[in-house]
């Protein structure tokens, strides 16, 4: 069991660490990403006015659903079974409540601390090449602090899940590896965006270095880290910083490197997808549901394929519950 390996055995939490979102979806053409100001396939911190002002330029009204990219995540730890705590911070809104709620709903811990600012808030223009770019207010989401994480909120956890964008906030993500760490749980680091890594990359590679077991990244992400293009020269760079390294490799589907081991998951379907948004998210779902219940990596990683494919056929990152039952046949 490669779990036993790189983290303690006996526990099967997965707590997931990142901004309290609520996902605005829109689908348009590639001419409209410009108009927004956004950088196709990346992500843009906004005030709450400019995705109010994005949104009324839209020719459709955006769907609105929980999101988040950890939050993603541990739904869908919660979706298959597993045990699931997110933690974040909200607004004393409606919003908040809504994103409360979805937790529960989907049987995950809720952690969330409040704040009077208002519930962070994304705008994710969907492309019809399933390509997405994300406009993202914070709000509440960034004022989680360093002593709040230090309160118990890894107890008990197998994994700590963190996501790259809490990189923008130095003192608190130093904090929350330090917490995890100390807790006794294995860490794992989704990078996010590339643009992320590029804005970060002063305190990246020391970061992962020090804390990180598993390094999850995709093509545009391992290649801004690591400087490599070549998926074999990258992937051995991801895995020269951290226990377990996992680069997705899009409709090709995924490399996993642990020791001297590295196994290809292939994708499922053609390739073809409505949207691609909750897509890494949701492979780490099944991917991390897997190691801590003792999966192999070919099983984990096939699990992870199959949460990532559902939400590909689907706007949004929430997978209908006939694409859970899909899922479950493999579990």
């Amino acid at each position: 069991m490669v779990y036993t390996k790189i983290g303690r055995p006996g526990r099967r939490l997965i707590v997931g660490i990142g901004s309290a979102l609520v996902d605005y979806l829109v689908q348009a053409e590639d001419a409209f990403v410009e108009q927004a100001g956004g950088v196709k396939g990346g992500m843009t911190l906004v005030d709450s006015a400019a995705i109010d002002r994005v949104v009324s330029m839209a020719s459709e009204k955006p769907e609105v659903v929980p999101g988040g990219s950890a939050c993603n995540t541990v739904v869908g730890i919660g979706r298959l079974g597993g045990a699931g705590r997110f933690v974040g911070k909200r607004g004393s809104d409606a919003m908040g409540d809504f994103l409360a709620e979805g937790l529960l709903d989907n049987g995950v811990e809720p952690c969330l601390f409040q704040s009077p600012t208002p519930t962070g808030r994304v705008l994710s223009i969907i492309t019809p090449d399933a390509e997405r770019t994300f406009l993202t207010f914070l709000g509440a989401a960034a004022e989680m602090s360093a002593v709040e994480v230090r309160d118990g909120c890894f107890k008990d956890a197998a994994v700590v899940h963190v996501e790259g964008y809490l990189l923008y906030n130095r003192e608190l993500i130093t904090a929350i590896l330090e917490e995890a760490r100390l807790s006794g749980a294995c860490i794992s680091l989704d990078l996010a965006s590339f643009t992320v890594v590029e804005e970060n990359m002063d305190i990246l590679a020391e970061l992962v270095d020090r804390y990180v077991d598993i390094l999850i990244a995709n093509e545009d992400e391992a290649r801004a880290f690591t400087g490599f293009a070549d998926e074999t020269r990258a992937l051995n760079a991801l895995a020269d910083k951290a226990t377990l390294a996992i680069l997705k490799i899009g409709a090709r589907g995924s490399l996993v490197a642990f020791e001297d081991e590295i196994v290809r998951i292939h994708s499922l379907g053609d390739g073809t997808a409505v949207d691609t948004t909750g897509a890494g998210d949701l492979w780490a779902a099944g991917f991390l549901y897997g190691l801590v219940n003792g999966y192999d990596l070919g099983r984990s990683g096939r699990l992870g394929s199959a949460c990532g494919y559902e939400v590909c056929q689907v706007v949004g990152a929430v997978i209908p519950p006939e694409g859970w039952a899909r899922i479950k046949q493999i579990t």
